[in-house]
């Protein structure tokens, strides 16, 4: 009896991991901030994190809908991209607001360019730079809702007297967006996904390190530099996106580094909000040169 072969193209070996999976670990690793933002600024973090998951999901599928495409909503992305957008927001946001921003990441960067596996930026952080040059007022409205402290507009929140500490900033005892001020939560959400080899560390790990060494050179303090802002979060959970990120290690170090200088450039000279965020997206435009430049050579093929 002959036995019959079928031919295909590469790769031949199926992975575990599916998009829902490696989704499902991305929000679970989100819980902790989740936590720690309602635990620092009230309630209404999970009013804001839950609207902006329903209306990802719910522009997901009336897009794919309109375009009569299979819908995607199963694999869980578009509540990973509201869950990211909600915890880059002030908790003052109001949520028309939210909703531009929503829309923004998942109608414009995403489904635009074919959906998932296809856009070119990080959807959550398209999202949130169009709502910091839309509305710069309220996306830099750092106020607690019981007036705790007062409102700082800055690229990276400061306290009002100049008084906050190390520690206050790794716990989370300052004011921010509401999942990037707690360090502990967003270190125990890095811890987990490096332990499921969700993310390869070396993306936050260079990105980090990159603006610490970098700080002193231009008269800033390090670990201000490193706990203060977006920065960890950014790195942590918007940096190692696999779609807008190098797939080589020597194009994830390139990436990762530049990340780091063009972030350090933008706090010194620049004093922009969200600039993470920018230094983002301006690497993701340059992945796929990045890509080019770093694709590994065959196998016995000459240097």
């Amino acid at each position: 009896m002959t036995e019959k072969l079928y031919v295909s193209s590469s790769p031949h070996f199926r992975g575990k991991n599916s998009t829902a999976r490696i989704m499902g670990n991305v929000l679970i690793a989100l819980i902790p901030a989740v936590v720690a933002g309602t635990i620092l600024f009230g309630w209404r973090v999970l009013l804001i994190v839950a609207f902006c998951n329903v209306s990802c999901v719910l522009l997901e599928y009336l897009c794919r809908k309109v375009m009569k495409r299979e819908n995607t909503i199963g694999d869980l992305s578009a509540m990973v991209t509201g869950t990211l957008l909600a915890l880059s927001l002030p908790v003052t946001i109001p949520l028309a607001l939210a909703f531009f921003g929503c829309a923004v990441a998942i109608v414009v960067a995403k489904q635009f360019f074919g959906g998932l596996g296809q856009n070119f930026i990080n959807p959550a952080v398209t999202g949130r730079v169009a709502m910091a040059v839309s509305f710069p007022s309220q996306m830099t409205d750092w106020s607690l809702l019981n007036g705790a402290l007062d409102a700082v507009t800055a690229a990276t929140p400061r306290a009002p007297d100049g008084q906050w500490t190390y520690l206050d900033l790794f716990l989370g005892n300052v004011n921010g967006s509401v999942g990037e001020t707690c360090k502990i939560a967003i270190l125990a959400g890095f811890v987990y996904l490096t332990v499921r080899r969700v993310i390869n560390p070396i993306i936050p790990v260079l990105y980090v390190g990159s603006v610490a060494a970098l700080s002193p050179l231009f008269g800033q303090d390090p670990l201000f530099e490193v706990l203060s802002g977006g920065l960890l979060f950014v790195a942590v959970f918007m940096a190692t996106d696999y779609v807008t990120s190098p797939l080589s290690m020597k194009g994830k170090a390139i990436y990762a580094v530049g990340l780091g200088v063009i972030t350090i450039l933008i706090r010194v000279y620049a004093s922009l909000p969200e600039c993470v965020s920018f230094a983002v997206m301006l690497m993701n435009i340059l992945t796929p040169h990045i890509d080019r430049l770093t694709v590994p050579k065959p196998f016995g093929a000459s240097a």
